[in-house]
């Protein structure tokens, strides 16, 4: 285990142009190779401590015609200086693509190289590659092989494919419990998997419910680039979730947690002055770049990135990936639950700004698939607490921006959405619910389907039915389906139905729990709202 925190090393991105000279090096001229394949020597292999792979490989934002990959060289991820035990200069990394696990039949073969600016991470975006295939990759730097990771590519845009199928997942507080869940998510016949964010948590793991020693240079709350950094590596030395990256590609957004809880544009939760906060919000940015497979888009600009996207399956679906933290106005009434809430209805106020809000309903407008997911952090659908006269809510999610809420539901239904189905994290509870145009309207037409995630590990053991749950179904009955088990959603999408399987285990605070599917819920084509 790594040493007491020192000083403190990293500042955030220097520039975009230097940092995709970095991230990007080589990526352009992709090409198939012939002979021995290695990282080249124009930069001269440096002597590593040990295997740097030691945090996997990974792939993600799949497209028709290719992948981004990504890998971070870190012999020591736990290394407190956040360097993950690298030398502070550039190293060439090599990577190759092949049809087969052998890897007999090379598709694509290059090199990137890994920055000391970037924590040594490399994220090379392949094209050229074939729609709906599966391909395998692999990396190879200072001697060392990666292991092999698998990853496939959508089907073209033209085409009407069967089927999409795909997991969901959020919510992985390390200190909560094991990542059992992964392993078997990893085993899963699947496409891909969008992760929703609350990939890692800001708090220090000085405690922890696996009953496990940690470093003192893990019990700090992570405010700065080092330990960000550090405790991505943390979360990522995890056996289970290196697999789960390593067997699919990733769809990934964020939530609060990867920066701090609750923050809500430039403001962070406890009001401070924002200044050092966007330093703080700059900090985790580039730590989520350096970890994750995203493409050069989503490089950030100090404390500033581009996660809204939209991702394409054929005409079947198109996935749509929300940014709910950024643009936001600050919750309505102290961030807090409350039943009288005039706030909350201001047509003012708003989620996601108004060019995103645009940008949505604009894709909706274009689009040809047949089912429209958004993917999305916080409930959209009300959560009343109380099942007496009124609504308490909490004025985080959606229900503290109800004008913004109903502008997008009710323009959705007016553009003629065929099948709206929205998917969430941050609860770490299972729901599947109606979407209405109006929750304050009892006769309020329904308009779409939501269904939302429990969580990998964060609350620790869960529990099929909670006295909150009760409340909950009694209080809402746009809800069908309650369950506060930890786990995961696996869909099932095809031209007739949509399924989620909420698949869950029964504990986390030990490892190798089995799981099981505790309901499955559909959404049948051209009917708004769940089928339980």
């Amino acid at each position: 285990m790594a040493g007491h925190l020192g000083a403190r090393t990293g500042t955030p991105l220097l520039t975009r142009r230097r940092a995709i000279g970095f991230a990007g090096a080589g990526a352009g001229a992709l090409m198939l190779g012939t002979g021995e394949w290695s990282a080249g020597a124009a930069y001269a292999a440096p002597a590593l401590a040990g295997d740097p792979f030691t945090l996997g490989v990974a792939s993600g934002d799949p497209r028709w015609d290719g992948v981004v990959l990504w890998t971070r060289l870190a012999p020591q991820p736990l290394a407190a200086d956040g360097r993950g035990g690298m030398p502070p200069t550039p190293v060439r990394v090599a990577y190759e693509v092949a049809l087969d696990e052998r890897f007999a039949r090379p598709v694509r073969r290059g090199s990137v190289v890994a920055s000391p600016e970037l924590a040594h991470s490399v994220h090379p975006e392949i094209t050229g590659l074939l729609p709906d295939r599966v391909y395998y990759y692999r990396f190879r730097a200072a001697g060392f092989l990666s292991p092999t990771g698998r990853t496939r590519t959508t089907p073209a845009p033209w085409s009407d494919p069967r089927d999409l199928r795909f997991a969901f997942a959020s919510c992985q507080a390390w200190q909560d419990g094991f990542y059992t869940a992964y392993d078997h998510l990893a085993e899963e016949d699947l496409d891909l998997v969008v992760h929703l964010g609350d990939y890692l948590y800001e708090y220090g793991v000085k405690t922890n419910k696996r009953g496990v020693a940690t470093d003192p240079s893990l019990h700090t709350e992570t405010t700065d680039l080092a330990r960000y950094r550090l405790q991505y590596g943390l979360y990522k030395s995890e056996a289970p979730l290196r697999r789960a990256h390593a067997a699919f590609p990733w769809i990934m957004t964020f939530d609060d947690h990867e920066v701090e809880n609750n923050w809500a544009g430039d403001i962070p939760e406890k009001d401070q002055d924002p200044g050092p906060f966007r330093a703080r919000r700059a900090a985790a940015f580039q730590a989520l770049y350096e970890h994750a497979p995203l493409r050069r888009r989503q490089i950030p600009k100090g404390p500033d990135i581009r996660m809204h996207r939209r991702l394409p399956y054929g005409r079947l679906a198109d996935f749509t990936m929300l940014d709910t933290r950024q643009y936001r106005d600050d919750q309505a009434c102290g961030d807090t639950v409350t039943s009288d809430c005039p706030d909350r209805f201001d047509p003012e106020r708003t989620l996601l700004g108004s060019a995103q809000r645009s940008w949505v309903l604009d894709g909706f407008r274009r689009s040809a698939a047949r089912w429209q997911i958004l993917g999305n952090q916080s409930p959209m659908g009300q959560t009343d607490r109380d099942p007496g006269p009124g609504a308490s809510v909490w004025t985080d999610p959606w229900d503290g921006y109800v004008a913004d809420r109903d502008r997008l539901l009710t323009e959705a239904d007016a553009t003629g959405v065929r099948n709206l189905v929205v998917i969430t994290g941050d609860r770490h509870q299972n729901y599947a619910w109606d979407l209405k145009r109006d929750f304050a309207d009892p006769d309020a037409p329904v308009v779409g389907a939501e269904f939302v995630g429990t969580s990998v590990t964060s609350g620790g053991d869960g529990a099929d039915m909670t006295d909150e749950g009760r409340k909950f179904l009694a209080a809402n009955p746009h809800m069908k389906f309650f369950n506060a088990q930890r786990g995961y959603a696996r869909v099932r999408v095809d031209r007739e139905r949509w399924r989620t399987d909420f698949r869950v285990v029964p504990y986390v605070t030990r490892p190798g729990a089995p799981v099981s599917t505790r309901a499955s819920v559909v959404v049948e084509d051209g009917v708004p709202g769940v089928q339980v």
